[in-house]
């Protein structure tokens, strides 16, 4: 579902020692670390300046093997004091298989590790929760990208409205907006990233960025930025990869 998901942060080497530390519980190395940011597969960290302040308000889980490595994630996030944001432990209310365990990373955004039986592909992020100013209007713009981004409107109730692709998901639920949350989703056409950014203009969206190639990253990536209502910064982006 996600190309990958950028947090910011006040303290790149203090977070750092925390997702290496619970992330390595769940079986998952540190990809990359450069120059300016630290990769764990499809998720990734950046340190904050004066002009991108750290992500605040973000729900974040991340897929367990199994319920016994739910438990170490736990474990390695308490014993180096860091805050419980929730004892391992069955969840029914999210589905009968559900085992997930909470964590408060150096920012105070909520982590998880879940365990519920189900595969994931191409990744190690589960789901995200994000904090919505205006739930019709996040719902809004998240519809309109939805056939260039390869989302679905899985679910949708009075407090919560759910988005997934292939594997993965994330839910939209009204409160104190999350903030300065990076989400970039993979496309397989250059004519998609087009037609996402031109969607979100055409229903107000601020561009972050027009659509076109960024040899930084690596040689053939085409991708396209726009600001979600709530002013968090959506990408597509085609690899250009066999």
């Amino acid at each position: 579902m996600f190309d990958h998901v950028t947090i910011r942060v006040t303290d790149r080497t203090r977070s750092e020692l925390f997702y290496d530390s619970v992330l390595r519980a769940l079986g998952v190395d540190q990809s990359y670390r450069l120059g300016t940011y630290s990769e764990w597969q499809d998720f990734s960290l950046t340190e904050a300046d004066g002009a991108n302040r750290p992500t605040r308000r973000l729900h974040l889980a991340f897929l367990s093997p199994s319920r016994e490595q739910v438990d170490e994630f736990w474990r390695a996030g308490t014993e180096r004091g860091y805050a419980s944001d929730g004892e391992p432990g069955p969840r029914p209310q999210y589905g009968g298989k559900y085992y997930g365990a909470f964590l408060l990373d150096p920012d105070g955004n909520s982590t998880e590790a879940v365990h519920h039986g189900s595969p994931r592909r191409g990744g190690i992020i589960d789901h995200l929760w994000i904090r919505v100013g205006d739930l019709a209007a996040a719902r809004r713009f998240y519809e309109t990208i939805a056939p260039y981004a390869g989302l679905r409107l899985r679910d949708e109730q009075p407090n919560r409205v759910q988005f997934a692709g292939a594997t993965g998901s994330f839910s939209l639920v009204p409160g104190t907006r999350t903030e300065n949350l990076h989400l970039a989703f993979p496309a397989d056409d250059d004519a998609d990233v087009e037609r996402f950014h031109q969607a979100a203009i055409e229903i107000g969206s601020q561009s972050h960025g027009p659509p076109g190639e960024r040899p930084q990253y690596h040689p053939g990536y085409y991708a396209a930025y726009v600001l979600d209502p709530d002013g968090n910064n959506v990408e597509v982006v085609n690899h250009h990869r066999a």
